[in-house]
């Protein structure tokens, strides 16, 4: 009988090393994210002639069309009144609707709450109703989301609690962002890449453009873990581009080798994390996860730092040419 203790610590072995090691496997979160995309018909529409405009949003349309990704587009109108344009512009917008996508507000003129104050930011938010409501009601949709150009939502709560209700009046749902790689500061240097022909210009902003996308994604995900306790449905902020045009595939790629799923903005703002306290204020917009940290007096840290030389790059562009934004304007 001495072989019997060696054969049950045997069985034992054989027995329970599978279940001692998949029980130390991590679970991975069930990642979801809300693809939006602002400033249309493009961010760049008061430089880019009509026919570019509809080049750049077939090209884009088309590869989310066919990755069915959901998208909403946050509408800009004042870019829709160009002299002997104004139709083919209306007719980009036209195409998110045909395509299937739905589209915000997102003032008519790109009006800062902050900087204009109340009175003409509720303007701005009317004015930039009009076509965009028209587009939508020929297809039996309702005009039903709203984007804050910079993310600024108040200089004091006040405001800010008054915008809502003002918001909320006109039957909009504020679209938050939890996720910003800045792409816009990458889409001007990019623009003018194309515009010379560096292949080489524009193949290291895209890599660049992909890295610190993820980069942002990881501290999002793990500071949204640390403030909210888990990583909520996120919603990420692009910009309507030549940029995302060209490469959005690949960025969307990059989030699948994440783990993410891509879901409506709708199913989004059902998180139960959309409705936690929030009183953030100030003069500089930022993104909702910061928000929710400041609301609960923790400071946010170690986010990624955004690459210097597409910095400098932009700056000298647009001293050299005015045109292209200065790195001043983040959203």
């Amino acid at each position: 009988m001495k072989w019997l203790p060696m054969l049950l610590a045997l069985l034992c072995t054989i027995c329970f090393v599978p279940v001692c090691a998949n029980s130390q496997t991590p679970q991975k979160p069930d990642r979801q994210v809300a693809i939006t995309i602002d400033d249309l018909p493009a961010g760049m529409a008061d430089r880019l002639p009509a026919a570019d405009i509809t080049a750049m949003t077939t090209k884009l349309l088309g590869t989310l069309r066919d990755q069915k990704i959901p998208v909403v587009g946050f509408v800009n109108e004042k870019k829709l009144y160009k002299t002997g344009e104004v139709d083919e512009r209306i007719k980009a917008l036209q195409m998110w609707l045909d395509a299937g996508f739905e589209l915000g507000n997102h003032t008519f003129s790109h009006a800062s709450l902050n900087q204009v104050g109340l009175k003409a930011w509720e303007d701005e938010v009317i004015q930039g109703e009009s076509v965009t409501r028209m587009l939508l009601a020929q297809r039996k949709m309702k005009l039903r989301y709203f984007r804050h150009p910079y993310l600024d939502t108040g200089r004091d709560l006040l405001t800010r609690r008054e915008a809502e209700a003002f918001l909320v009046a006109r039957g909009y749902r504020i679209a938050p962002i939890t996720l910003d790689g800045w792409d816009w500061m990458f889409a001007g240097l990019y623009e003018d890449a194309k515009k010379r022909n560096d292949a080489a210009l524009q193949q290291q902003i895209v890599k660049e453009y992909l890295a610190y996308h993820d980069a942002v994604f990881a501290y999002s995900e793990q500071l949204s873990a640390k403030v909210v306790g888990y990583e909520p449905k996120q919603i990420l902020l692009l910009h309507a581009s030549n940029l995302e045009a060209d490469h959005i595939g690949e960025l969307l790629d990059v989030l699948r080798k994440r783990g993410y799923r891509f879901i409506p903005l709708e199913d989004a703002l059902g998180d139960q994390a959309y409705s936690l306290p929030d009183t953030y204020v100030g003069e500089e917009g930022t993104g909702w996860i910061d928000h929710w940290a400041i609301t609960q007096g923790k400071i946010p840290q170690g986010a990624p730092p955004f690459p210097q030389w597409v910095i400098d790059r932009t700056k000298e562009l647009h001293l050299s040419t005015g045109t292209v934004t200065p790195p001043t304007d983040p959203y």
